[in-house]
């Protein structure tokens, strides 16, 4: 334990954000891009903190496409700005819940209510006050924008069995006078990520062309909503999954129904918008289809194909590009060994753009519609956020890595071996607190096992550093980009070196690889995070003899998993963790796509039995702290509530850091804050031989 400093000499300053969990919580993050339909302004989402510093709040900033010009902030309100779309006109459409300045008495969508709903608003071409110009009772949720015409479809929340907005109010307001909260449920599934399914279900309304901004002391033209979907069965993410065609005549949409008797898949279905009329365009029995994109004169989609796994095998990802008139399809991406997604065509309908996990990276890939390989565009980062230029002069996107947060980027639409500067931002960082290097390890059956590490400031021979293993969710991902809620530069200014391995499971280093770990967590994955860590204390940097080990999710699975294993570690951290697969399969909110690779466990026990961290609890010898949030339905809070019995009871050193409302990744900027205090004190008491210091607000 370190000695107190003496009184008369100021503490130094912190000269990073990483050194103070305060202003880390306070940094801004960019996230989310929309390009104008001239090609000539883009928009970016902009988080912050609000001014209690208890919640971020979202604002819409421009960015000059042509990098010139400093970004500047187009909106402001205490509810905050997302969802942005450019109309053909200029005009920003995006969501908020924001009141209606105009509105008599000054209330309107969000104002004086007490569970405020989203609006649609707009922001004039030439600048102004944004005006409210789409209302529903369930909030607006997402648009999409025609466009060639402007015509306009919504997502929107509606109760079962209303015919309209009024009686979709009325209904809510049943419901409330009468003390009603009850759902009745007749399908499988009842809950998503951290939010109960019903009674009201998202529905795709059709509005049309949005009325022009009234004179002054006119009143607005209301908005008259066609519902799309009356009596389909819309996916839980059904803003996710919806396309206008350019000249709003056409709308592709993404169905779910039934596959088996408590499972479920996704097809895509078209509209014609003007009558209403569906038809089914893709329905594939072994696969859901989602992500679906018209070509620039509407005559074809492009969707991902993505296998549903079974037992044996895992899933597998293409691209369809299908005709919307005869509905014939032709795969695009037959034998490229990666998992393609968010694909966009060209501004000229001859390519199509995607994304994909390849090799630690989250790259930029072009593939010709009518034949040929897929091509690389990007070197190092992740992607997010593709926007075509409708002329064909540039693409845009959110680029980040794991020592770049979030920022726009330009790229060319052809070249090869890109790497971006980014557009100024208000997202922009100062330096690191350490750096980033690729690192490799041989698996025990000879794979090759990619990891990222971060070293920090001063890490050398003469002054090795404890090192964090830190395992990724998922589990079919990898560690490739920037994230705010798993940031290994928090744990480097503190002194540790993190580990950030790809491990059997890992997509982006092709089907085998997937396919070496699948349903067999216990093996393949934990044999090649071992190989990681030990190359990784091979370095004359790292103190092989402090280690830690921590994961979230999935993550958590394996960090219970080594727990149980090894010794090697002074302390585990397990967050949002599986510890009873049996009773995680039955609880989670889509138990039916882990059964598909776990099997039936009253039939097919052998995985579980092998597999579950729970069965070798008496293993377990090292100090374990429990982290969950009551709100997470994807990993229920039961795991977490037997594991910490289970710890308790055998006399294990543990603790159990319980979020009564927080779901899967903890969210609220104090409880983040919390978070990363408990784990870094948990880690110095146990890694670094300190005194345990119990975080002030706990």
């Amino acid at each position: 334990m370190s000695e107190p400093s003496d009184e008369s000499t100021p503490a130094p300053e912190s000269t990073s954000p990483f050194d103070d969990l305060r202003a880390f919580v306070a940094l801004p993050r960019v996230a989310g891009l929309a390009l104008s339909l001239d090609g000539s302004r883009l928009a970016v989402s902009v988080q912050t903190l609000d001014a209690e510093g208890t919640k971020w709040q979202s604002a819409l900033w421009e960015v000059d496409p042509a990098g010139q010009q400093p970004a500047r902030r187009l909106t402001r309100s205490a509810p905050g700005e997302s969802a942005p779309v450019w109309a053909p006109d200029g005009s920003l459409l995006f969501t908020s819940a924001r009141p209606d300045p105009g509105a008599r008495g000054g209330s309107g969508p969000g104002d004086g209510a007490e569970d405020p709903k989203p609006a649609l608003w707009s922001l004039p071409a030439g600048g102004g006050e944004a005006r409210p110009v789409l209302t529903h009772p369930g909030g607006v949720g997402g648009v999409a924008v025609a466009a060639d015409t402007g015509d306009v479809v919504v997502v929107a929340s509606a109760m079962p069995g209303v015919a309209d907005a009024e009686a979709d109010a009325a209904r809510r307001k049943q419901r409330k006078e009468a003390g009603v909260s009850a759902i009745l449920h007749e399908a499988y599934p009842v809950r998503y990520w951290d939010h109960d399914l019903g009674p009201a279900a998202p529905h795709l309304f059709w509005a049309g062309r949005l009325p022009a901004e009234p004179a002054a002391g006119a009143e607005p033209e209301p908005v008259a909503l066609r519902d799309l979907t009356p009596d389909a069965r819309p996916p839980k993410g059904a803003g996710e999954s919806v396309a206008l065609s350019p000249d709003g005549r056409v709308l592709a949409r993404i169905e779910t129904v039934p596959d088996g008797p408590a499972g479920e898949r996704d097809r895509l279905v078209v509209v014609e918008t003007a009558s209403g009329t569906a038809r089914v365009l893709v329905d594939d029995p072994l696969a859901d289809v989602h992500s679906p994109r018209f070509s620039p004169d509407g005559s074809a989609l492009v969707c991902v194909r993505e296998t549903l796994p079974t037992f044996e095998e895992p899933p597998d990802f293409t691209l369809l590009h299908v005709d919307v008139a005869g509905g014939a399809a032709h795969d695009l991406t037959a034998g490229f060994d990666r998992w393609p997604s968010a694909p966009q065509f060209s501004a000229d309908g001859t390519a199509v753009y995607f994304l994909a996990d390849d090799d630690g990276r989250h790259a930029l890939f072009r593939v010709p519609v009518d034949g040929g390989a897929p091509v690389r565009l990007t070197t190092d980062g992740a992607y997010s956020d593709l926007q075509v230029a409708r002329d064909g002069s540039a693409l845009y996107a959110l680029r980040s890595a794991y020592d770049e947060p979030p920022a726009p980027v330009r790229l060319d639409p052809e070249a090869t071996g890109q790497h971006p500067e980014p557009l100024p931002n208000p997202g922009t960082l100062g330096g690191l607190p350490g750096t980033l290097h690729e690192v490799e390890a041989t698996a025990a059956d000879g794979s090759r096992v990619q990891s990222w590490l971060v070293l920090p400031e001063g890490a050398s021979a003469q002054s090795p550093v404890p090192l964090l293993l830190w395992i990724h969710g998922g589990p079919l991902m990898s560690w490739n980009s920037w994230s705010w809620r798993w940031c290994p530069w928090l744990m480097a200014a503190r002194g540790y070196a993190v580990l950030l391995p790809n491990p059997a499971l890992s997509q982006g280093f092709g089907q085998d690889f997937v396919r070496r770990g699948w349903g067999e967590w216990g093996e393949a994955p934990y044999t090649d995070l071992m190989a990681a860590v030990d190359a990784a204390e091979q370095r004359p940097e790292v103190d092989a003899s402090r280690t830690a080990a921590m994961g979230g999710s999935f993550g958590g699975y394996m960090a219970n998993w080594v727990a149980t294993q090894t010794d090697r570690f002074r302390a585990i951290v397990t967050h949002a963790s599986l510890w009873h697969v049996d009773s995680f399969i039955g609880t989670t909110d889509a138990a039916y796509y882990w059964e598909k690779e776990w099997g039936d466990p009253l039939q097919q026990p052998k995985r579980y039995e092998q597999n579950s961290p729970h069965r070798f609890a008496d293993a377990i010898r090292t100090p374990v702290l429990v982290i969950h949030g009551d709100r997470d339905y994807r990993v229920p809070i039961g795991e977490a509530l037997r594991l910490w019995y289970d710890l308790q009871k055998r006399g294990v050193p543990s603790k159990f850091l319980y979020f009564p409302d927080e779901n899967h990744w903890v969210l609220t900027p104090g409880n983040a804050q919390v978070w990363y205090e408990t784990v870094l004190a948990f880690l110095a008491e146990h890694v670094l031989g300190d005194e345990w210091q119990r975080p002030e607000l706990l």
